[in-house]
């Protein structure tokens, strides 16, 4: 079977999914984003609105579930996330330089995704995946901190976090939203630990990292963490198919989101202005994450850049340049490692025994299609 036969038609990167209640998920990530930020701000502390901002995306995750089962999530990923800020100030306090600081960066992006990969599987969180973990670690790695920071960076994280899962709770407050149908979640035990699934899916994207990581830091330019996050994208789907339209979005997303990126740097925002552009570029891309992942990264790529230089003046040219080059090279890792996937192989054998036999009705409890949207 050709790898032609897998490659999304083009009527696919355009097409878009349900609203299925966005706004709902919108208003959430605002508020628990904008808070922190404008708060930090207003102390004069802009430069940790990173270490919030990471905080803030626990908002994101158990976005359809009802409130016990968010709540779970919620928690789950508010510890990950916590961690891996933790972690990022960590590496970015290490004195080292050149290739022994890029094996750190390397390293601990590929140990915190196997972390987050399993508490995934079995708090079934969604989004599905390590990505927020993994670029999380590498954006406040490459801050200017020193062993100090990494106390303030953990503490700071916690509260935005603690903030956000508040939030995400308050619909308890309102009876229509109480008293709304959801279906229930099942959540896995420990035991779960010793499936295949699980430590098949958490090998393979600190793989995928560890690849993609030394292929971004041997280009010789910045901000190999982009091509380690685009590295997690397409592996964070379920199937072939999936994974190759999931990595075309990030890829062709990205490149028409550096246009819009470019315009909105140049206008050299800062403090409240650049705060309050990144909040309604967060909102904007909830509203449309879940229709069409492409059309999101038109709001998801300039967000992500202006995020790198609320601490200060950064190079646009070099910035925009990198973000480009490390997409693609950490698509192309993701791909070529999902085409290397026992799930790829066992499809192809599978439809070479019996190609006009019906796709099955459902996936493996553990499986990432299960999971994933």
């Amino acid at each position: 079977m050709s790898i032609a036969t897998h490659l999304p038609h083009p009527r696919d990167l355009v097409r878009f999914g349900p609203h299925n209640d966005s706004h709902a998920v919108a208003v959430r990530a605002g508020i628990s984003v904008a808070a922190p930020l404008f708060t930090l701000t207003a102390t004069g502390h802009a430069g940790w609105a990173v270490y919030a901002a990471f905080g803030a995306f626990v908002s994101l995750y158990g976005r359809m579930h009802g409130h016990r089962h968010r709540l779970h999530t919620q928690l789950a990923a508010s510890a990950v996330l916590v961690a891996a800020v933790t972690l990022g100030a960590a590496i970015a306090s290490i004195p080292a330089t050149g290739i022994l600081r890029a094996a750190v960066l390397v390293l601990g992006c590929a140990a915190m995704a196997t972390v987050a990969s399993v508490v995934g599987d079995l708090t079934r969180w969604h989004p599905v995946g390590p990505l927020f973990a993994v670029f999380a670690v590498a954006t406040c790695a490459e801050t200017h901190g020193s062993g100090r920071d990494i106390l303030t960076a953990c503490a700071v994280a916690a509260a935005s976090a603690m903030f956000a899962t508040a939030i995400g709770q308050a619909g308890r407050l309102s009876r229509r939203r109480r008293m709304r149908p959801r279906a229930l979640a099942q959540v896995g035990g420990l035991t779960e630990l010793r499936e295949p699934p699980v430590m098949r899916h958490a090998l393979r994207y600190g793989g995928a990292i560890v690849v993609a990581g030394a292929l971004a830091t041997s280009v010789g330019i910045g901000h190999p963490g982009w091509a380690m996050v685009a590295a997690v994208v397409p592996l964070s789907v379920p199937d072939t198919p999936t994974r190759l339209l999931r990595a075309a979005h990030r890829v062709v997303g990205t490149l028409l989101g550096i246009v819009v990126a470019a315009g909105l740097l140049h206008l050299r925002l800062g403090g409240w202005e650049l705060i309050a552009l990144i909040v309604a570029l967060q909102v904007v891309t909830e509203l449309f994450v879940g229709r069409n992942y492409g059309f999101a990264m038109l709001f998801i790529t300039p967000m992500a850049l202006l995020m790198s230089t609320v601490a200060g003046h950064v190079d646009v040219g070099p910035l925009l340049r990198d973000r480009a080059v490390q997409t693609v090279i950490g698509a192309a890792v993701g791909i070529t490692i999902a085409l290397l996937s026992s799930e790829h192989r066992a499809s192809v054998v599978a439809a070479r025994a019996e190609p006009s036999a019906p796709a099955p009705a459902s996936a493996p409890p553990l499986t990432q299609g299960a999971r994933a949207t």
